[in-house]
């Protein structure tokens, strides 16, 4: 049997397999549907400084292969999510990951504080939402804008960061370097890319937002290509891969692109227990192919 442990910033995890951030909610609905504890980690709802109701709908519309959602980081606030979401899953046997976003580097800062005193093992720095209108993708193309928010976080938090980086600029790797050189202890790519849809016979937008964030099968080449990018600029952090994973044969490509752990998102609208068929598969792809260590699997592209 193949050893399936990863090691990200520090941080065992049983498997490489993740959930995505907005596509688990806090792990608790889904617990109903696998074993959560399987999974290396999962990555809970984003987190902002105070409440946010999102934007009006519609919020998702299908595509032909994929998913556009414009839910725009919904969430109850740090303050209510530790007073009444935190005491319920804490004792989840797996590794949590907390996606973090704001407005501002004051507004990030505050949510890694209020966070430090939980066995939430990773920050996850959101700069990438293609749905909100303050922050969001802006951060994400801007260097400036990485270096000021993961250096606030960085004075501050009690974990390693995790920067989560947008696929909406010219050369990623430039981006995951201020990232590292800011203080990110490993970056997650790709977010979505910024997409909409039309109602040919109103003429209209289906989202109310008008354009959102484009996940699932069709994303993952562009995902692959950056992933690969990113590994190429020899940063020495980890990258977790994500974008249109929905086997594990697609996991274990975004391994050999570079990646040293995966995250599932658009497949679980489809099977709320994806990410445990996804791992059942890297597992056996893993044994199939002799691989002793799965960690052994991350960047071995043949070119």
């Amino acid at each position: 049997m193949s050893d399936m442990r990863v090691n990200i910033a520090g941080v065992q995890l049983k498997n490489p397999v993740i959930t995505a951030s907005g596509t688990f909610g806090y792990a608790e609905e889904y617990n109903l549907h696998m074993d959560v504890s399987k999974l290396g980690a999962v990555t809970l709802k984003a987190l902002t400084k105070a409440p946010r109701l999102g934007n009006p709908p519609v919020r998702i519309a299908e595509t032909a292969s994929g998913v556009l959602n414009a839910v725009g980081l919904q969430n109850p606030g740090v303050d209510e999510f530790l007073r009444s979401i935190y005491p319920r899953i804490k004792n989840y046997d797996t590794v949590k990951i907390a996606n973090i976003a704001g407005a501002s580097a004051e507004d990030y800062a505050y949510v890694a504080e209020r966070l430090n005193d939980t066995n939430i093992a990773l920050y996850e720095v959101n700069v990438s939402c293609p749905n909100v209108k303050q922050g969001g993708v802006s951060f994400g193309t801007d260097v400036c804008a990485i270096n000021d928010i993961v250096g606030a976080v960085k004075r501050v938090a009690k974990k390693p960061l995790i920067v989560k980086l947008t696929p909406n600029v010219t050369k990623v790797a430039d981006m995951a370097k201020a990232a590292r050189d800011a203080g990110a202890d490993a970056v997650s790519l790709i977010n979505c890319i910024t997409g909409m849809a039309i109602d040919a016979k109103t003429r209209r937008p289906i989202l109310a937002n008008v354009t959102g964030g484009l996940s699932g099968p069709a994303v993952k080449p562009v995902a692959l290509r950056m992933v690969w990018e990113v590994f190429q600029a020899k940063l020495g952090i980890p990258i977790i891969g994500l974008g249109g994973i929905m086997s594990g044969e697609d996991a274990a490509e975004f391994m050999i692109a570079g990646a040293s752990a995966v995250m599932v998102g658009a497949a679980t609208m489809r099977n709320p227990s994806a990410t445990a068929i996804i791992l059942s598969e890297l597992e056996q792809y893993a044994n199939d192919m002799g691989i002793e260590k799965i960690s052994g699997l991350t960047g071995t592209l043949s070119i």
